[in-house]
């Protein structure tokens, strides 16, 4: 199975589809119409865009991008299905001043959101093994422990948030983005009915991503031991970059391979993907596949990669 390379992510209502340096998101309006618009990608990185291509380099600008895209693509579908207010013009000085409000907004939701995840999966459950150090003196048994319970929050949350309807709409979306992508690179024609049979399983998911983190974090930690309870928190914090890009390589080579090893690897990543992904409708697959012909010629893609006589 031959990558397609274009990855995806699923909105409120609907789904952002990215291909290169090009982005669409399709979103179902409140009156039932498909809303699609597709955008130009710029990276974080700006002019030094040769650091998004530099093995283990890139997997941190990678994850940034992502997250900035994300959050971007997360507001724009919210707006949406936000409570109507009195339509009023806005001067150009004025939408100048609300553009900056809602950039402001944005960087401080990132900043927001990488430091709760440092505090929760990252120094949340070191401070809870070292809890176990009267009971388990080995910092390498504890260690790994650490590791489990890290996943186990993960595992936690995603179950919590999970209980949430439009979290279960979405989830299901998520899973409409997947099945797009396997019938594509399974070399099916882009079809509501091919698209339902597909899996909603793909192993380049950042919910995959997100695992390998968890996991890779595990090896290093045993690999890297300091003794100051000061000093193991910071190493924790520093080596996120690292275990990023590390992950991201992982990710990367599991998309692009069917070696049975890096298959087995793949295989807990796909299991949560089972908790972040549902059986979509028919609705939410018409616009999964309008968000993906908005940026991919799937049928040159078929044609390139598949041969039929």
């Amino acid at each position: 199975m031959k990558s397609s390379n274009i990855g995806g992510q699923a909105v409120l209502e609907g789904i952002m589809m990215k291909n290169r340096d090009r982005y669409a998101v399709a979103v179902r309006k409140p009156d039932g119409e498909i809303f699609v618009q597709t955008e130009e990608f710029h990276s974080v990185t700006g002019r030094y865009k040769k650091l998004t291509t530099i093995p283990f380099i890139r997997g941190v600008f990678n994850f940034i991008d992502s997250m900035v895209l994300g959050i971007k693509t997360l507001t724009f579908s919210a707006s949406f299905y936000e409570e109507e207010e009195e339509e009023k013009e806005f001067s150009e000085a004025e939408q100048k001043k609300k553009e900056k409000k809602e950039s402001l907004l944005m960087a401080g939701t990132i900043a927001f959101s990488i430091v709760a995840a440092v505090a929760i999966f990252m120094v949340l459950p070191y401070f809870l093994s070292s809890l176990m150090k009267p009971v388990v003196p080995s910092y390498h048994l504890r260690t790994v422990i650490e590791g489990f319970v890290r996943i186990g929050i993960f595992i936690i949350y995603i179950l919590l948030i999970s209980r949430m309807k439009d979290i279960q709409r979405t989830f299901m979306y998520h899973g409409a983005e997947h099945k797009c992508i396997n019938c594509i690179e399974h070399g099916l024609p882009l079809t509501v009915e091919n698209v339902r049979n597909s899996s909603r399983q793909h192993k380049r998911c950042g919910t995959s991503f997100l695992f390998f983190v968890l996991a890779i974090s595990i090896i290093l930690l045993l690999l890297i031991r300091v003794e100051s309870p000061l000093m193991r928190v910071v190493v924790r914090i520093a080596l996120l970059p690292v275990i990023a890009g590390v992950s991201y390589e992982v990710l990367k080579l599991a998309g692009n391979s069917d070696n049975p090893f890096v298959n087995l690897l793949s295989k807990p990543g796909m299991a949560i993907q089972k908790m972040t992904t549902s059986e979509p409708d028919d609705g939410m697959i018409e616009v999964a596949i309008q968000a993906v012909e908005a940026v991919f010629d799937w049928r040159a893609y078929e044609r390139d990669n598949f041969h039929t006589s």
